[in-house]
């Protein structure tokens, strides 16, 4: 689907609140079907395996997932597949040209999470890890203690969630997979590509949460695009439901703050080229004062200043 940047602008200024509970409301159309369909798997599977590049939102969409599952009154938990992260050490995969490959499946504890799968389905107890990323370290505690009641699932997030050597041995789990999948067009051309929604919000959440500066995430997008390729495009035809989480109102959010991110990176940088579109792209939007954004909203988990915690 493309979204039209005529309307999105007009909407911006004639009426911003509107537009963006006319957005949301879309997006909470899809959440509401991925729960029907994960609560219809149940008699097969209680587990949720929830899948998506970099600036996807999964973490938001797992969160609207349970919410909505609550309401109908299935009790669900939430694991991030990210403490299940190996201790970095000699046996991390590397790149071709020797640089550690942290995109890599590999870097996961694949045998403990599909062991951890089967426990869970068969109502046994299990301890999800814990993974402290700024030491790059599995500590000893774990992060929490699981054990499904009848009728409960788990939804377990990560980007190598629907990888093969996990869905090839639980294929009764129920597989999703999200992401930004929309373009923006005008004339009939595409003027803001799917891909740079997610680009635009890693950047803005990186700068705002991870003290990351755009140099940086800008560097690191290029190791993160071909990690996608390589490690989950291939795997998202595995879904049993996939759904966007674009949102159209979002890039006149992120307008100002995006624009001065990318106007401060340095010429010279692996992608640049695709930073040299992106930001007149940019500019092509209005502005939408991140103060009226509603705190339950998928932005806020690259804005900040939302009701959840990230």
């Amino acid at each position: 689907m493309a979204y039209q940047l005529t309307d999105i602008n007009f909407r911006t200024v004639a009426d911003p609140k509107e537009f963006m509970a006319e957005c949301d409301a879309v997006y909470m159309s899809r959440v509401a079907e991925a729960a029907e369909r994960i609560i219809a798997n149940r008699k097969n599977s209680p587990i949720v395996l929830l899948s998506g590049p970099s600036g996807s939102g999964k973490t938001t969409t797992s969160m609207k997932i349970a919410e909505e599952l609550e309401r109908r009154g299935v009790a669900s938990h939430y694991v991030a597949m990210d403490d299940y992260f190996k201790t970095i050490d000699h046996t991390t995969p590397r790149t071709d040209d020797g640089e550690l490959d942290l995109e890599s499946p590999l870097c996961l504890d694949m045998e403990l999470l599909n062991r951890h799968f089967s426990m869970l389905s068969e109502g046994r107890r299990i301890y999800v890890p814990k993974y402290e990323f700024a030491r790059r370290m599995r500590v000893q505690e774990p992060s929490k203690s699981l054990k499904l009641k009848a009728d409960e699932v788990v939804i377990f997030e990560g980007i190598h969630a629907l990888n093969g050597m996990i869905t090839d041995l639980h294929p009764e789990a129920f597989k999703l997979y999200v992401s930004a999948r929309s373009d923006v067009e005008f004339g009939g051309s595409v003027v803001f590509k799917r891909t740079w929604f997610r680009l635009v919000r890693r950047l803005v959440r990186d700068y705002n949460f991870r003290g990351s500066d755009p140099q940086e995430t800008m560097t690191m997008w290029a190791n993160v695009r071909r990690g996608e390729r390589l490690y989950i495009s291939p795997f998202k035809e595995k879904a049993d439901f996939r759904f966007d989480t674009s949102l159209a109102y979002e890039p006149a959010v992120y307008n100002q703050t995006a624009t001065k991110l990318f106007q401060s990176v340095p010429e010279g940088i692996e992608r640049f080229e695709e930073l040299r579109q992106v930001l007149p792209a940019l500019q092509l939007f209005g502005d939408i004062d991140a103060s009226i954004v509603p705190g339950d909203s998928l932005v806020r988990e690259f804005i900040g200043g939302g009701i959840y915690e990230y």
